[in-house]
């Protein structure tokens, strides 16, 4: 089971590297579409009617993105002041239960993510002509990091094991001094 931990860490790793580049690409695509919205707008009194959908659009990528990497690096609300207080057998039990909770709501993002996708996909978004669909993929794609992340969290605790740090990161967590 070690190997399998492990090689999860690997892969949760890249994973989490490659979802924080995508939102920080999101982020300044979404800040350079803004940008030449309100130019378009006051500058040459020609709005660009795309600018606002698609920079939405970006935001839910970028957003689900990000807190699916804060999942990993241990930057999101759990039982802190808890697990700072717990001793032996309390500690353990905040720890998986944390990790149990933010897996099943991973679970349910993605469940209710592709309901709501499946439900609105034949529906078009007027002003950029893609599903209307395409507006709840981030949530899926967010779900599937969080629980891969939570899962991840998880078998290394039970295994004893620390985490693969993120490529080009120098700890293993946010968290870790």
């Amino acid at each position: 089971m070690t190997g399998f931990v492990r090689l999860l860490s690997w892969l949760a790793a890249r994973l989490s590297l490659v979802s924080l580049l995508a939102a920080g690409v999101g982020l300044i695509a979404m800040t350079v579409i803004v940008a030449w919205t309100v130019f378009g707008r006051y500058v040459l009194n020609a709005t660009p009617t795309w600018g606002e959908p698609v920079s939405l659009f970006l935001m839910l990528w970028f957003i689900l993105l990000g807190g699916s990497v804060g999942v990993r690096e241990l930057d999101h609300m759990g039982f802190d002041i808890g697990l700072h207080y717990a001793r032996g057998a309390w500690k353990s039990a905040l720890v998986i239960t944390n990790e149990v909770l933010v897996t099943i709501f991973g679970i349910a993002m993605v469940w209710y993510g592709t309901e709501l996708a499946a439900k609105v996909w034949s529906d078009r978004l007027p002003m950029i002509g893609i599903s209307k669909g395409w507006d709840y993929v981030p949530i899926v794609a967010g779900g599937v990091l969080i629980t891969l992340f939570s899962i991840e969290k998880l078998l290394l605790f039970l295994t004893s094991q620390k985490p693969v740090p993120m490529p080009l990161r120098a700890s293993g967590h946010a968290g870790e001094a």
